[in-house]
């Protein structure tokens, strides 16, 4: 597998362990290894490239006892089998890490206060951050390596001038990965290693195929790794529910399938719902109206458990406000700056001008240079140079264009008083 990006990664790794005091002699790197095609590729490539590998699969999740007969216990355990029949391909060790407390606390328990609370969150993103570069490189460091690898599509480069290590988007835009690895910190990102963000797919596909592995043809999934029916309303009511009821405070009063209104942004009521945790911004169908004009959620209050919903025009933004921000290629931000943005995962970046808070540098204005659609509290917003992630942040409220001067708050409240 001497081919020429096989070499590529091979010499962007040494000057980043020469970069890192290291002269890579008995290094050893741990690969997180799902089972699916790009994670035992990479193992692949890190063993090709002369390093010492170790495979570790992460067990994150099974079903709640009510619904054992869930597929999710059966994805999970021909996943292990997957990776741990793929690394006996490779001649290489494979230790199966349990993770399943602190993924339900960390990630899953986090999910669902999200939904509570009115908001549409992204896991992944505290996945990675939290557990994949968390936990389980402690675990990796643990069993003597100093490098843990995955299969994301995106790349880590070390700039000398500034002496940090950058995140950059993968060569393969359909793929690109790092909006969900923005959370990374430096510490963290010097010990990372993302081999297929040097290559596209496709090429993935047939480096699979050439070393004749199992999983060359297997199939991926798109879902959330604990929702892989993809039905996360279902979840939520099987899971959340409980949570809410068990721990009220932490969801912020939120209460799971609380019947509430369906509002106009002028306060009339148009119907009601079972419950805000089965609505996100942009939605169209499945509201449950009747109306002359087509209509979509704009808003949703946790406090009034009012959705509130609007036309067409009501979904854009001209700017939006984020919190809780990571730097990561950069130490901090400018005071005004310019950048590309992403608000979702599946979004074509659109240019920007950041206004940072001088007491907090983790609170940003993000003005947009033309109006954009759907921008989703909970979800995270990306900023990027080139292919250079600056860093990003969790979207706490957007600033609409139109009816920019009636509050969905003010709405939802105005409608909760009349019709409680």
């Amino acid at each position: 597998m001497t081919t020429d990006k096989a070499r590529l990664v091979a010499r962007e790794l040494s000057e980043r362990m020469l970069a890192g005091k290291s002269d890579g002699a008995n290094e050893t790197v741990a690969v997180a290894m799902s089972g699916g095609v790009d994670s035992s590729v990479t193992a692949a490539l890190m063993s090709n490239c002369g390093y010492k590998v170790i495979g570790m699969t992460m067990r994150v999740w099974s079903a709640p006892a009510e619904d054992q007969e869930n597929c999710c216990v059966r994805r999970t355990e021909i996943a292990v089998e997957a990776a741990r029949q793929v690394a006996g391909e490779l001649g290489i060790p494979h230790y199966v890490v349990d993770l399943q407390d602190e993924f339900r606390e960390i990630v899953v328990n986090e999910f669902c206060k999200e939904y509570l609370r009115a908001r549409t969150p992204n896991p992944c993103v505290i996945c990675n951050s939290r557990i994949k570069f968390g936990v389980l490189m402690r675990h990796a460091r643990q069993l003597g390596a100093d490098w843990l690898a995955t299969g994301h599509y995106a790349r880590v480069k070390y700039d000398s001038g500034s002496g940090r290590y950058l995140l950059l988007k993968g060569v393969d835009a359909r793929r690109d990965q790092s909006y969900v690895l923005y959370r990374l910190t430096q510490a963290q990102l010097s010990r990372a290693i993302f081999p297929l963000g040097y290559y596209e797919k496709r090429e993935v596909r047939a480096l699979a195929k050439d070393l004749g592995l199992s999983v060359a043809d297997r199939s991926e999934s798109r879902e959330i790794c604990f929702i892989p029916d993809d039905d996360y309303r279902r979840f939520l009511r099987r899971y959340a529910c409980a949570l809410a009821d068990a721990d009220e405070a932490a969801c912020s009063g939120g209460r799971c399938s609380r019947k509430g209104n369906i509002v106009t942004i002028d306060g009339d009521v148009l119907g009601t719902h079972q419950g805000i945790e089965n609505y996100t911004v942009g939605q169209r169908k499945g509201l449950g109206i009747a109306s002359a004009r087509r209509k979509y959620v704009v808003g949703i209050d946790p406090e009034t458990c009012s959705v509130v919903v609007g036309d067409e025009a009501d979904l854009y933004s001209s700017e939006l406000v984020a919190s809780n921000c990571n730097w990561i290629s950069i130490e901090k931000p400018w005071d005004c700056m310019k950048a590309s943005a992403k608000i979702r995962y599946s979004f074509q970046p659109v240019d920007v001008t950041v206004f940072t808070n001088p007491d907090d540098e983790t609170r940003v204005r993000i003005v947009f240079d033309e109006p954009v659609r759907a921008v989703t509290p909970g979800q995270a917003v990306v900023l990027y140079d080139g292919d250079v992630v600056l860093g990003g942040g969790t979207i706490e409220k957007a600033i609409r264009v139109a009816g920019a001067e009636k509050s969905l708050k003010g709405a939802a409240q105005t409608a909760s008083k009349h019709h409680p």
